[in-house]
């Protein structure tokens, strides 16, 4: 949360100073954007990590060395942004950043798969590492090419490498991986199509660098029980799409560093994929490497290393045959004016753009009405706050009009946020049809709220790649095997409230005559609650 929020504060004034200080990712031939947009989001979820890991994380030589190797790659890219650097000196500095980590914090490969127990030379094991983390930065700067895909792959990487420390008890990588997915959440809010900012070169190489860091020190065989091979499969789609791609442009007879429009999100969108449906499968196939990860890390290597190699040799032959035109890459015209015209149709049916609003203007305001009588215990903390909220809403009704939509949002989102934390115990220790009632309700307002932002004709509510992604990890987090239980209550308690916060933002632009009978809902909740303390 302090990453978080330390980025979405940093965001709006470094957006500003953006063009002041030259720091804009101008368009060009390998860009999809027409105007030039601030490259400043590195820099905001970087110094809101840096700040978080200062603050919470331990105090040692590792993360010294990770602080120090993370502001070198972020200062050369910055640098970059500005002056379009040269390789030889982007080169540089990922050198000198790696040998950072290296030297400073111990960190290298120490193993050398199906031989865990020989360890390797430091001659050999420094080179090794340099290698792989200039290699790992290099490959997410190069799939920094929509917006979002290069911030949604490196989250769910290190979503991945989160859950792993945590099942092997490394407080190490945990605390060092937590701030940045809160940094890189808050800049994914900016960054999702259409982007308002870009990480930048800074941005996107400091990620694959803190990744690649993260995974050796998850793999080192003297801390955790994880082979060095299953790098690999967290690395994910960055490390194949640059092998993919550098394979293709060699079989061509060209340099593999000379950038051209042949990455896969490329290939995708002359497929004829949108934007919006290119992001949403890279991250579809990067989320299945990581579960590949999960999957495979109690196996040995003769297992990981030659499933990886399979993987890396079909990506190389689907490259290469691309580059020679074995495999069509332009969808003909005829099967997309196909699509859009069924998709035309199914948009254009009533039923389907109107009943699910409609069920949630009815459902969300009577669900909350009835919880208010439901808790039996409201703890004074929750009773006073309900209190104070009341009455700035009442006074922000009453004497702000204008303002009023923000100040229900408020009312609805804190309001329902302490009914649900009091109410949840009481709904599930209730008699026996009732508990099962209460999940097939949230289960079908959020059948209605997935429905409702998909197939909305008026566009009332614009959802991006992120909506759905922070949808699809509150609802698997739960059931995610060896999850403490309290954590995977707190996951079912996160995806009841996104369900409702979702309903709000709908029903708030749907209805935008009604705010004010949505704002006595909030005030009936906030006023149950406090009346529920006294009781």
């Amino acid at each position: 949360m302090t990453s978080l929020l330390i980025c979405m504060a940093l965001i709006p004034p470094l957006r500003l100073l953006a063009g002041r200080f030259h720091i804009m990712d101008q368009p060009g031939e390998r860009k999809v954007h027409q105007d030039p947009v601030p490259a400043v989001g590195g820099i905001a979820f970087a110094l809101g990590a840096f700040a978080s890991i200062l603050w919470w994380g331990p105090k040692d030589s590792t993360t010294l060395s990770v602080f120090l190797g993370g502001l070198i790659i972020l200062g050369f890219g910055v640098w970059d942004d500005r002056a379009n650097l040269g390789y030889r000196i982007k080169l540089l500095g990922q050198v000198v950043a790696a040998l950072a980590v290296i030297i400073i914090g111990g960190v290298r490969f120490e193993n050398i798969p199906f031989l865990l127990d020989a360890e390797l030379p430091m001659w050999i094991g420094i080179p090794v590492t340099a290698f792989f983390l200039v290699a790992v930065s290099n490959a997410v700067n190069l799939t920094d090419g929509l917006d979002g895909l290069a911030g949604g792959l490196s989250f769910l990487t290190l979503c991945g490498i989160a859950y792993l420390a945590y099942l092997s008890n490394d407080s190490t990588v945990l605390l060092l991986t937590v701030p940045f997915l809160g940094g890189v959440l808050g800049f994914l809010r900016y960054n999702t199509y259409p982007a308002r900012i870009f990480m930048g070169d800074g941005g996107s190489q400091l990620l694959g660098f803190i990744m690649g860091v993260l995974a050796i020190l998850l793999t080192d065989s003297t801390s955790g029980p994880f082979s060095p091979a299953l790098s690999l499969f967290l690395l994910g789609l960055p490390f194949l799409d640059t092998l993919g791609v550098a394979g293709q442009r060699l079989a061509e007879g060209r340099s593999p560093f000379i950038g051209d429009r042949k990455h896969l999100h490329h290939k995708l969108m002359r497929v004829g994929l949108s934007h919006y449906e290119a992001v949403m499968m890279i991250y579809a196939i990067q989320a299945g490497m990581v579960g590949l990860a999960y999957l495979l890390r109690w196996q040995s290597d003769t297992l990981i290393v030659p499933l990886y190699l399979i993987l890396a040799g079909a990506v190389l032959t689907l490259f290469i045959a691309a580059g020679h035109g074995l495999i069509p890459i332009q969808a003909p015209q005829s099967a997309r004016v196909r699509s859009n015209r069924w998709l035309s149709d199914v948009l254009s049916l009533s039923w389907l753009c109107d009943l699910p609003i409609r069920v949630l203007a009815a459902v969300v305001p009577l669900f909350l009405i009835a919880s208010v009588f439901l808790p039996a215990y409201v703890p004074d903390d929750v009773g006073y706050m309900s209190i104070a909220l009341f009455g700035i809403v009442l006074l922000g009704l009453s004497l702000l009009p204008r303002l009023a939509p923000y100040f229900v949002r408020g009312g609805l989102y804190m309001g329902s946020t302490f009914l649900l934390y009091v109410s949840d115990a009481s709904w599930l220790k209730a008699v026996a049809p009732i508990p099962m009632t209460y999940h097939i309700l949230f289960g079908a307002m959020a059948a209605m709220v997935l429905l409702s932002m998909r197939f909305d004709s008026q566009s009332r509510f614009q959802t991006t790649p992120l909506d759905y992604l922070m949808v699809c990890l509150a609802v698997i987090f739960p059931f995610l095997p060896e999850v403490h239980t309290e954590i995977s209550a707190f996951g079912l308690f996160a995806v009841k409230l996104i369900v409702l916060f979702f309903s709000f933002e709908l029903l708030l632009h749907a209805f935008s005559n009604r705010v004010k009978q949505l704002g006595l809902v909030s005030l009936w909740v906030l006023l149950g609650l406090a009346i529920r303390m006294w009781l």
